[in-house]
């Protein structure tokens, strides 16, 4: 019997992770800044110039959330080269409010594009899930050997809970509605998915809630008239002071750490903020947008705003990719950082070297 310090395990390659496609949906419904004003009372250039909003899609009656994630899904596929039955897991991003409640809406979508060989699950982590599901996905094909491939996917029509007249919520209006997609595969040459961290705190974490939609307090038809049934902000100034404290100091935290975490460079230095060349970052309001970028270094050339988008939760990963290779601001070779929080509050970034 070998003596267990004599034991040794064959040193082993760890494989990488690429992107190999991503897709995106869009309804047809939208409504402008004007629209929203309308709906608020708010001036116009207030909701175009302070919240950011130019235009969000949101979903209207045909517009189910995990069928917006199929079709994102389908468009991922189309020229990814990839057949759907080689899709071992489906990470499914579709948000809570979907087609029925308690429903495992993963494996429909599986179904529906072909993927009959893989097994899904349904995640959530509010805005910040794309960058979860991407660790997710990475430590599972490396720890797995039989899992090589992995479609994180879902939609998102979380629009329906905003209430333009509570201005409590102004935060929130930017939401809209829509699908992403994302397709990763073991050992794929390029998009390689590199180190990635989250940050939770749970002191905000009952701090905006739909307070009429579960089983504390059903949503009954005097709840849903009394405007019970949309988002809130139930404790404005304690969730204010406390975002203000730490909001930005953890997301440039989460950049830094899955920096640390991405690995040497070829030339053997450590990644830092300097190396940083795009940043893909959820739809927040412009003046936050514009102090990430300063906080890593970056300018408005070296990223994009989702203004005439919206902010489709954990979804704008793959609305940032779509817009910034259409722009011409993310490029072969560039090392991009894609940030997003969730409501509860999460922190969230990834760190993913683009091209070859």
């Amino acid at each position: 019997m070998t003596p267990p310090s004599e034991i040794r395990n064959p040193k082993s390659e760890i494989p990488t992770v690429g992107i190999v496609s991503t897709g995106t949906y869009s309804p047809p419904g939208y409504l402008t800044a004007a629209d929203i004003a309308e709906r608020s009372g708010y001036p116009e250039w207030v909701i175009r110039d302070k919240l950011g909003i130019t235009k969000k899609h949101v979903g209207g009656p045909d517009d189910q959330p995990n069928e917006m994630g199929i079709k994102a899904a389908l468009d991922c596929l189309q020229d990814s080269g990839v057949d759907p039955q080689e899709i071992d897991v489906v990470l499914c991003t579709t948000e809570e409010w979907r087609e029925y409640l308690l429903w495992t809406s993963g494996i429909h979508l599986a179904y529906e594009i072909g993927a009959t060989n893989a097994w899904a699950m349904d995640i959530h982590t509010r805005c910040a899930t794309t960058v979860g599901a991407m660790k997710m996905a990475k430590d599972m094909m490396i720890a797995d050997p039989e899992i090589n491939t992995i479609l994180i996917a879902g939609g998102y029509r979380v629009s329906d809970f905003i209430n333009f007249k509570n201005p409590r919520t102004t935060f929130l209006w930017n939401i809209g509605s829509g699908g992403g997609a994302m397709l990763l595969r073991k050992n794929h040459p390029r998009n390689h998915v590199l180190g990635s961290h989250l940050i939770s705190d749970g002191f905000m974490s009952k701090h905006v809630i739909v307070p009429a939609s579960g089983t504390i307090h059903h949503p009954t038809d005097e709840a849903v008239q009394n405007d019970q049934f949309y988002f809130d902000l139930v404790e404005p100034e304690l969730m204010k002071d406390r975002l203000n404290a730490v909001s930005m100091d953890n997301w440039v935290k989460c950049v830094d750490e899955a920096l640390r975490k991405s690995g040497p460079r070829p030339d053997g230095r450590s990644y830092t903020k300097a190396d940083l060349d795009f940043l893909n970052m959820v739809l927040i309001k412009p003046s936050g947008h514009k102090e990430m970028l300063d906080r890593l270094g970056l300018t408005d050339e070296q990223s994009v705003y989702l203004h005439d988008i919206g902010h489709t939760g954990e979804q704008d990963a793959m609305f940032g990719i779509r817009e910034g290779l259409k722009h011409g601001r993310l490029k072969d070779g560039d090392l991009m950082a894609i940030v997003a929080a969730g409501i509860g509050y999460v922190w969230a970034a990834g760190i993913v070297k683009w091209g070859e």
